[in-house]
């Protein structure tokens, strides 16, 4: 909606947006900004925090992600007015159970975790899970009770979350879809997410699930440590990777509706549920820095060689949780999207290495450079720290014995979940969910290919 204006020190007409909020309705853009959103015009009060009386007779209450005194860069909270403060609830806490969702430490004893894995995906049952129930977690990293390491997860949903609502006290999510439509109905806000984006919800924030289109499929990192950010740039410069702006923070939205519910926390590994006697979406206005958002892969934009040589694939980094060490991520999310190829005379997939970070990789459509067999959308795998993995064979040939012309890479995104802490299989992954059992075989047909009489390159 826009106006005329009169700009009264030129004498000229402008005309000037009345109220803009991005320009995808429904949301805000930008990473780590502060935000104001009201769903009821006035709710949001003006000049402080806390008044003695809020409108229309909100409750202020405030939401905090770091420590009241980390440094103001870092700091992070927001201010909720809601119909009810959140710790009104018509039962205590009981301990539930959720089978397949697994928290670090869970070292099981005799699943050996050393090696390279793949799976297929996970079939697309219609089994009556919600996100909750049908969470499946894969591998377990670090210790959920000193703030340190990740749990990467599959799901498979085919239910809607009806009067049941979810928070996690140990972790922010990050969840990527591969197959179906849900929308997260947060008390900041709702979105909307499909395959080719990802959501990161804050940890200690509510929020229910629908299945928009399903039955639903897909990849979750719960990042136990500090928060998600953008990665600094360092020679790239200001742009390209992701950019602030394609980050969407949803706009204020609220239910006011009285009804027996349930709301599960997850708690140091443990899930416990209490009932409440109405909806806990009812956050009317809130303004800050702590909130949920959503992102479109296909706004990344990745940067590489222009000349000769392979660059590290942390060029592809699009989110980072970073640990104590500098340097050492606890959680690096990677991309490997479309994109040109164009470096002369070199390898140009991805080599052969040992690497000090652990790296469970997704599929989340097309094929994967240096996997062109067996690595299918909604599949994962596993390359733990300092073993050797790399290019199958039939990936290496054609490497090294094709001609090194300008070449697109389309119709490929797979993704990569990297951490500093080694990655424990579940007892899920080891035993129920569908490993390949030949995955080694890819590269035993690798030859030698040693020629002491050759003294260069050929």
């Amino acid at each position: 909606m826009e106006t005329d204006v009169n700009a009264a020190t030129a004498g000229l007409a402008m005309t000037q947006a009345k109220a803009s909020c991005g320009t995808l309705p429904g949301y805000m853009s930008g990473f780590g900004n502060d935000f104001e959103t009201e769903a009821l015009p006035g709710a949001l009060p003006q000049g402080q925090n806390s008044p003695q009386r809020c409108s229309f007779g909100l409750y202020a209450e405030q939401l905090s992600g770091t420590p009241f005194t980390a440094p103001r860069g870092r700091n992070e909270r927001t201010w909720c007015y809601r119909i009810r403060p959140s710790v009104k609830h018509s039962s205590k806490y009981r301990k539930i159970e959720v089978d397949y969702w697994k928290t670090a430490p869970n070292i099981v004893r005799d699943v050996v975790s050393l090696g390279q894995y793949r799976w297929d995906a996970l079939p697309l049952d219609d089994n009556g899970t919600t996100f909750l129930t049908g969470m499946r977690t894969m591998t377990t990293a670090g210790d959920v009770n000193t703030q340190m390491g990740m749990a990467a997860h599959s799901y498979v949903v085919s239910e809607s979350m009806i009067d049941e609502y979810y928070c996690s006290a140990d972790s922010e999510l990050l969840i990527v879809p591969q197959e179906g439509r849900l929308r997260l109905y947060t008390e900041l806000g709702v979105i909307d997410l499909a395959p080719t984006e990802i959501a990161i919800v804050p940890r200690g924030l509510l929020m229910r699930v629908e299945v928009v289109a399903g039955p639903a499929r897909g990849f979750v990192c719960e990042n136990y440590g500090a928060k998600f950010e953008l990665p600094n740039r360092g020679p790239i410069g200001a742009n390209c990777l992701a950019n602030s702006r394609d980050f969407k923070i949803p706009v204020a939205c609220f239910e006011d509706r009285e009804t027996p519910s349930r709301v599960t926390v997850k708690w140091c590994g443990e899930f416990h549920a209490c009932d409440i006697g109405h909806s806990p979406l009812d956050v009317v206005a809130w303004h800050g820095n702590y909130a949920p958002c959503k992102y479109g892969l296909d706004t990344f934009s990745p940067v590489g060689a222009v000349l000769f040589d392979h660059p590290d694939p942390s060029i592809f980094t699009v989110l980072t949780a970073p640990s104590p060490v500098a340097g050492t991520a606890n959680i690096d999310f990677i991309l490997f999207r479309d994109r040109w190829s164009v470096a002369e005379h070199t390898f140009r997939p991805p080599w052969y290495h040992k690497n000090i970070m652990s790296e469970l990789m997704g599929n989340i459509h097309g094929v994967y450079d240096a996997k062109p067999e067996g690595f299918v959308p909604g599949g994962m795998s596993l390359h733990n720290m300092m073993l050797p993995h790399g290019p199958d064979r039939d990936a290496f040939e054609a490497a090294t014995s094709g001609e090194l012309k300008p070449t697109k890479l389309e119709n490929t995104m797979s993704f990569m979940f990297e951490t500093r802490f080694p990655q424990h299989l579940t007892e899920y992954a080891a035993r129920e969910a569908p490993l390949q059992s030949d995955y080694i075989e890819c590269w035993s047909t690798l030859e030698k290919r040693f020629a002491p009489s050759l003294n260069k390159q050929e």
